[in-house]
């Protein structure tokens, strides 16, 4: 019986310290399809659905983003949403790549699967283009207050292809990947010359889907370019049979010949960490690669570098100086190198070279060091100089200041006397009132008034 009762209290706790609920505060976004693969220069439509969990909402924003140098929007709502009125026009940039949706429903709304818009996308060029939903979304409970909750976001990623030929089948040697950025900036292409193909037109372009003229550039099946800008380009191709032109081939080439912008290292030595990040304008920023080098013992022995990212844990912060030498490669292989050197004088003091002065952990910046200096130099120049220039009149001011204690020194020596006569006159009143008051016969002088 006793074990029984105790089971009961132990239940009954449970259920007051974490009590069963029916219905979360809780909803989900999700594009449908959320995966799918199309080819460059179709177009494909996506669809946005929410999930509200059983919870009545009144409120939806929807804020995507997806990659604008794969895709591009067309049509940015279709279907029939349950939005019933549009707080704000949805919006786009193919540009920024973002799409933004807010709407309301007046009298709320329970739904598993509620449709706010279908967007229309284009396929502008191959890779992996994922659409996402951003922190800023969110769902709005009908309870009178405007309740945000918590919400899941599920979105998208979408392969794009390059078309399998349509025409002749192209080739490039030097350039065989269409996915791969090249440092090359020299293309050749060559192609199938099937039997009864007279003729052959091609153009070379920076259009995804561009179509050659129907204008003849012989018959021949290869093609050179040199020196060709960085970028993303399109190498197209029609042959010509019994008269007629046929459908079009396309081939993808990313050149990119230009390393990463320059960059600087930012040195922590109170934690031992040094920051980095390049950019690049093209292929985009691959990895990066970090050597740290003592420098001050000896000859400076070869750098050994290892892949790392920011920030990096400098291994070794012992006294001496030492180079840590970054190197940011992009995806076509070039690099750009930023080299920084520091000296760890002691545990409480560190000098970075190019960065500034660091004292118990408090990074000084050089700029501020360069600042305090400028300050002291301008205020020690301004007393030499408004001295120089008051030359005259400082000197008058001297002499006055002079006159003015020698004549305080006077005063003071007249009133030294003064109080030596009234001190002797007091004791011979003092004197002259004793012998009054004995009835002593005032003694007169004998000098003659």
């Amino acid at each position: 019986m006793k074990k029984l009762v105790i089971s009961f209290l132990i239940i009954t706790a449970l259920f007051v310290l974490f009590p069963v609920t029916t219905k979360a505060d809780h909803g989900a976004f999700y594009l449908a399809p959320s995966r799918g693969t199309f080819l460059m220069g179709s177009t494909f439509s996506v669809s946005i659905f929410i999930n509200t969990k059983e919870n009545e909402i009144n409120t939806v924003q929807v804020d995507l983003k997806f990659p604008p140098d794969i895709l591009q929007i067309t049509t940015p709502t279709a279907g029939s949403s349950f939005i019933s009125e549009w707080l704000t026009p949805p919006s786009y940039s193919n540009i920024g790549g973002f799409i933004n949706f807010k709407g309301g429903i007046q009298e709320g709304i329970v739904t598993s699967a509620g449709l706010v818009s279908t967007i229309t996308f284009r396929a502008k060029s191959p890779g992996t283009a994922k659409i996402e939903f951003l922190d800023s979304s969110k769902i709005l409970l009908n309870d009178g207050k405007g309740s945000e909750i918590h919400t899941s976001n599920f979105g998208g990623s979408y392969q794009i292809l390059v078309p399998p030929p349509e025409g002749p089948g192209i080739t490039s040697p030097a350039h065989p990947d269409f996915e791969i950025w090249y440092p090359n900036p020299n293309l050749t292409f060559s192609w199938e010359k099937e039997k009864g193909v007279t003729d052959f037109s091609y153009s070379f372009n920076q259009d995804p889907i561009g179509i050659p003229d129907n204008v003849s550039e012989g018959s021949h099946n290869l093609v050179s370019y040199a020196q060709i800008e960085d970028g993303v380009w399109y190498f197209h191709l029609i042959a010509k049979r019994e008269g007629a032109w046929g459908r079009p081939s396309h081939y993808r080439v990313a050149i990119d010949t230009t390393p990463p912008e320059d960059f600087d290292a930012r040195i922590r030595l109170s934690n031992g960490f040094v920051y980095f990040g390049a950019k690049d304008m093209h292929s985009g920023i691959e990895h990066y690669e970090v050597s740290v080098l003592r420098i001050d013992g000896g000859p400076t022995p070869a750098p050994f570098f290892v892949e790392a990212v920011s920030p990096y844990k400098i291994p070794n912060r012992e006294r001496g100086e030492y180079s840590i030498v970054i190197r940011a490669y992009d995806k076509a292989g070039n690099l750009k190198t930023s080299e920084n050197k520091f000296r760890v004088i002691s545990p409480i003091l560190s000098y970075v070279e190019g960065g500034g002065v660091q004292i118990k952990g408090v990074f000084i910046p050089q700029w501020l060091i360069y600042l305090f200096l400028f300050i002291s130099v301008s205020f020690i120049g301004y007393l030499i100089y408004y001295f120089s220039t008051k030359k005259l009149g400082f000197k008058k001011g001297i002499k006055e200041i002079r006159e003015a204690l020698h004549e305080i020194r006077r005063i003071e020596k007249r009133e030294e006397t003064a109080g030596a006569l009234k001190e002797e006159f007091k004791k011979e009143k003092e004197k002259l009132e004793k012998e009054l008051s004995e009835g002593v016969k005032p003694r007169r002088d004998n000098r003659q008034d």
